[in-house]
């Protein structure tokens, strides 16, 4: 057993994830001119550039991926394929995925932290760090992109990745699109599509119903999502993007985690505790952005973004919380959120090498209005918890990147951050007393990579950098002792050094490889977790170790392939393969069929690798046709998951005190959709 050097909280052994992909397309047709796989990505240098290119480790899954013969609902369906990122369906729409990069996010009880959220640049992390992926509208998505790495700093407040979201611009000709998907524990998606070009003004408009009633007992959710994006000129220099996006999930039933036993028992079933207080999650959260891009000069251009959103959540807890000094078992949050971020771009000579320098400044706030209740077995009981709680980020940060020979590039940056959180307690009891308090962190966190052109088709880098992550509010709410917030919480320091090869063979395959080491300071890990609350601690120094490995080719007459494989030793990491096997005949309808195999070792559910899950391997298929009727588009698609009826935990609940840690995934079960697309 390995253990962090020199902290006392333990790590796995020496863990391998494993993650292959391969995908076969065969046909009649003629073997086909060679086109070279080059990834044009915008996420690390906030402008167009070859991922090929760049001296960091980046990933970009496209719009066919996220939504071919897929449900269009969670990151899980799609992101398998990128190294070094775990993206978890935990079958309980109340908690969101769990999603981690290079083991950071991996202590999340819920939501996304330690990775930042982008749709269409607009932040979709909250300015404390707390995000949620279930506001991505992936039906009306063009592409995402993820970074790993200490790059990911210079977006702010996050330690292990960035992933940030494209909406697809209209189409033109104008096309209107709908789709049915439906399948096992009452599942659905109605997705409805429109986009085009209309008197110079681009346009897409998205929205979906989502519901189920789960796979397991008392796990029913539904959820109305709404994604529109539009974009036109003020004149020849002047570019103006504005999106808006709503999250409505009405209800989201918790089943909590099983205890070994339980799940042993029967995993379809929930534990007494969720039933008795009828656990469950109502969140509502709208918002709007819009971004100018303006021309200054032939080599300056300035980028202004602002966007502003309200997020309401009620989470009932399986606990009654009804305790003179406790903050209650339920929770209700009431909070905008709003931020701009201004940045000018400028390309010049330095050395006789092009740079490109850019300069900019970010402000994001939230105001949070938190209230705590009594647990009274379902119902809304007595206040136990009233507090008003603000958040702000106030940074700076410059980036540039430079060739000073065609042999060589470098990019490099520096971001200082400002976090303040303030929380005015407005519930004193005589047992009870003023928790109000406020805290304040800064950090200037400095990264560099170089990149080496060592041949036409290989390229060598090294990176290193220094990541910022402050506890966000949620994790400073609650102390394992004691009222009020825990402000003797610390952020995590982390420093990172990343090498990697990038490579192209035979123009049409595509080669990346990368090797990591990470070591933080005060890193936020899991105190206690009961009932679904849960409190967080410092640990003194954690370490880790990886490897990535991706590979992509087209083969010729019709057959392409991918594979990807990482190696992480951190916590709560496990050995994974994920293999496809794809047939396509264009000429049979559009016929395309695909056998998929995922293994994952086991996986530990704490810091003392106590228990854990166990190993699996299971098999999906998927089958999917397509015809064209002149400007009409029909494709239908079936898929079997699970095909031989596996019982097995996807998920587990990081350090849960009860031992409920388990998250067991569905048995075999199915699912089938139709499309119909117009052009006008």
């Amino acid at each position: 057993m390995q253990r962090a050097h020199p902290s006392p909280a333990r790590l796995v052994p020496g863990s391998v994830a494993l993650i292959l992909v391969v995908q076969l397309y065969a046909s009649g047709a003629d073997a086909q001119v060679p086109v070279r796989i080059d990834p044009i990505v915008v996420t690390a240098t906030r402008a167009e550039a070859r991922a090929f290119d760049l001296p960091l480790s980046i990933d970009s899954v496209n719009a066919t991926q996220l939504q071919q013969d897929q449900l269009q609902i969670n990151l899980s369906e799609s992101l398998a394929r990128v190294p070094g990122l775990a993206v978890q369906n935990r079958w309980n729409y109340a908690q969101d995925l769990q999603v981690s990069s290079r083991g950071f996010g991996a202590r999340a009880s819920f939501g996304v932290r330690g990775i930042r959220l982008f749709q269409d640049g607009i932040p979709a992390t909250m300015p404390d760090g707390q995000g949620q992926t279930g506001s991505f509208s992936l039906a009306s998505a063009q592409r995402i992109e993820v970074m790993r790495g200490p790059f990911s700093t210079l977006y702010g407040n996050a330690s292990g990745g960035v992933i940030s979201i494209f909406t697809k611009d209209g189409p033109d000709p104008p096309q209107a699109q709908a789709q049915i998907i439906a399948g096992s524990y009452g599942t659905s998606n109605a997705i409805a599509k429109l986009g085009g070009d209309a008197r110079g003004i681009n346009f897409v408009l998205a929205g979906n119903h989502f519901e189920t009633r789960g796979y397991r007992d008392h796990s029913e959710a539904s959820r109305d999502l709404f994604n529109a994006k539009l974009k036109f000129d003020l004149g020849q220099d002047t570019h103006v993007t504005i999106i808006g996006n709503s999250l409505y999930q009405p209800e989201a039933q918790d089943p909590l985690g099983l205890a070994r036993t339980q799940w042993r028992a029967n995993s379809r079933q929930v534990d007494p505790t969720a039933l008795q207080f009828d656990t469950r999650k109502t969140v509502g959260q709208q918002q709007g952005g819009v971004t100018v891009e303006q021309r200054l000069g032939a080599d300056t251009a300035l980028r202004v973004a602002a966007y502003g959103g309200q997020r309401r959540v009620r989470q009932y807890l399986a606990l009654s919380g009804i305790g003179p000094t406790s903050s209650g078992g339920v929770t209700d949050l009431d909070g905008e959120f709003g931020g701009v971020d201004a940045r000018v771009s400028t390309r010049a000579s330095l050395a006789g090498g092009p740079l490109l320098l850019t300069v900019g400044a970010a402000y994001d706030r939230q105001n949070q209005y938190r209230r705590g209740f009594v647990n009274n077995n379902g119902a809304l009981g007595d206040l136990r918890r009233d507090e008003d709680d603000r958040v702000s980020n106030s940074d700076a940060y410059l980036q540039a990147e430079w060739t000073p020979f065609p042999a060589m590039s470098a990019l490099a940056g520096v971001r200082y951050s400002d976090v303040r959180f303030v929380s005015d307690d407005h519930y004193m009891t005589a047992s009870n007393p003023d928790d109000s308090g406020r805290v304040g962190y800064t950090h200037t966190s400095p990264v560099a990579g170089v990149l080496w052109r060592v041949a036409r088709d290989l390229n060598a880098y090294v990176n290193w950098g220094e990541g910022f992550e402050t506890p966000t509010f949620i994790e400073l709410a609650y102390r394992a002792a004691g009222t009020g917030l825990n402000f003797a919480l610390q952020p995590a320091i982390s420093r990172s050094t990343e090498a990697g090869v990038k490579a192209y063979v035979l123009e049409r395959q595509r080669v990346n490889l990368a090797a990591f080491a990470i070591e933080t300071s005060n890193e936020i890990i899991i105190d206690t977790a009961t009932g679904g609350r849960t409190t967080y601690k410092n640990a003194s120094k954690t370490r880790r170790r990886g490897v990535e490995a991706a590979w992509e080719g087209e083969l010729g007459f019709g057959f392409t392939a991918y594979a990807s494989y990482t190696y992480l030793s951190a916590k709560f990491a496990a050995d994974t393969t994920y293999a496809e096997l794809a047939w396509s005949r264009p000429e049979w309808l559009g016929f395309v069929a695909a056998l998929e195999l995922q293994y994952a070792d086991k996986l530990y559910v704490n810091d003392l690798n106590t228990d854990a899950a166990p190993r699996y391997t299971v098999a999906n298929a998927r089958l999917g046709v397509e015809q064209h009727y002149g400007a009409w588009t029909l494709r239908e698609f079936v898929r079997v998951n699970n095909l031989a009826a596996r019982d097995y935990v996807r998920s587990v609940i990081v350090g849960d005190t009860n031992g409920r840690y388990f998250e067991p995934a569905a048995r075999r079960n199915y699912l089938a959709g139709v499309t119909v697309s117009a052009r006008f």
